[in-house]
C-alpha cells in the first residue's frame, strides 16, 4: 500500500489516470490506447516518459499493477494488461498464478559448452541467459528434440494482439519425425515471466506455424547461477505449469562419477 505521504512515481499517476477514465464497476476488461499516454501525462501535469512503451511494459513484466487498480478487480481474479492490435492495450480480469521456480527441485549439473569469449562479453542477464540455453543445448536436454535456434528476438505481428516479440525461437524434429516449435521467453534481474507474455507465444505459433506442435518454454536464472526451464500448456482452466527441471553448468571435472549414477537411478526409476 502506498503511504499517505508518498506521492506515487508518474507511471502509477498515468496508469491510474488512464484506467478510472474507462472503469466501471463490474468492468472485466476496460481497453485504451496507447495515445492515452500523452493525454493523461498532460492532464496531471507530469512529464512525459521518453518512452511510451517502457511505460506499459513496466506494468506487464516488472511491477505490480497499482493497489487502486488491483483492489477493484473482481473477487479471485486480477487485471492483466494485453496488447489488442497496433497501439492498442486492455486490461483483462483473469484467474491468474504466479510463475515461480519451485526452489525444491534437485539441480542436474551439465558440463558448461558456452564459449569464452560469449560469456565474457554477454551485455546482460537476458542475453546472457540465452546464450547458455543455446550453447548448452538446454531445450535439447528439456524437451528430448533435436532442436535448432531458428531466430532470437523475434518481431512479428499477431493478428488480434498486434506486434509480439519472442526472446528466441527454436524448431526441433523428434525419432518419430514429428516437427516443434519452441518459443522461449528469458527473464533475467528484475524482469518477471508473464503468463500473458506465454500466450502471445502460443497465439503466434498457431498463427505462423500451425502444422508445429508448440511447446512454449521460459527459462529464467536461478539464485545461484543454475537455470529453471519450464514448459507450460493449455488446459480448461487456463494456461498451467506442463513441466520444470533445473540445470547448473559446471566445468567437466565438476561432474563426478556419483552424480552420473545419481542421474542414471533416477532416469531408471522413471
Amino acid at each position: 500500500m502506498i503511504s499517505l505521504f508518498m506521492t506515487p512515481n508518474r507511471y502509477t499517476q498515468i496508469l491510474e489516470k488512464i484506467f478510472f477514465a474507462h472503469y466501471k464497476k463490474g468492468d472485466l476488461f476496460v481497453s485504451f490506447a496507447r495515445e492515452e499516454i500523452e493525454h493523461a501525462a498532460a492532464e496531471l501535469g507530469i512529464k512525459l516518459p521518453k518512452n511510451l512503451g517502457d511505460l506499459i511494459y513496466s506494468f506487464r513484466f516488472r511491477t505490480e499493477l497499482p493497489a487502486s487498480i488491483r483492489d477493484v478487480a473482481p473477487k479471485g481474479k486480477s487485471w492483466v494488461i494485453k496488447l489488442a492490435g497496433k497501439a492498442q492495450y486492455k486490461f483483462v480480469a483473469e484467474k491468474q498464478w504466479v510463475i515461480q521456480a519451485n526452489s525444491g527441485l534437485m539441480r542436474v549439473k551439465i558440463p558448461d559448452s558456452t564459449p569464452g569469449v560469449i560469456a565474457r562479453y554477454a551485455l546482460d542477464d537476458e542475453q546472457a541467459l540465452l546464450a547458455l540455453v543455446r550453447y548448452n543445448r538446454l531445450v535439447d536436454v528439456f524437451a528430448g528434440v533435436a532442436s535448432y535456434s531458428l531466430q532470437n528476438h523475434l518481431r512479428t505481428t499477431v493478428e488480434g494482439i498486434g506486434q509480439v516479440e519472442v526472446d528466441e525461437l527454436y524448431v526441433g524434429i523428434d525419432r518419430r519425425g514429428a516437427h516443434f516449435v519452441f518459443p522461449v521467453q528469458a527473464k533475467g534481474g528484475r524482469d518477471r515471466m508473464s503468463l500473458v507474455q506465454i500466450e502471445q507465444d502460443m497465439t503466434m505459433c498457431a498463427q505462423k506455424f500451425p502444422n508445429l506442435i508448440c511447446r512454449p518454454l521460459g527459462a529464467q536464472f536461478l539464485p545461484d547461477g543454475g537455470i529453471a526451464i519450464m514448459e507450460f500448456t493449455n488446459t480448461e482452466d487456463g494456461i498451467r505449469l506442463a513441466c520444470e527441471r533445473h540445470y547448473l553448468l559446471v566445468p567437466k571435472d565438476k561432474l563426478s562419477d556419483e552424480d552420473i549414477a545419481q542421474y542414471r537411478a533416477v532416469s531408471d526409476a522413471v
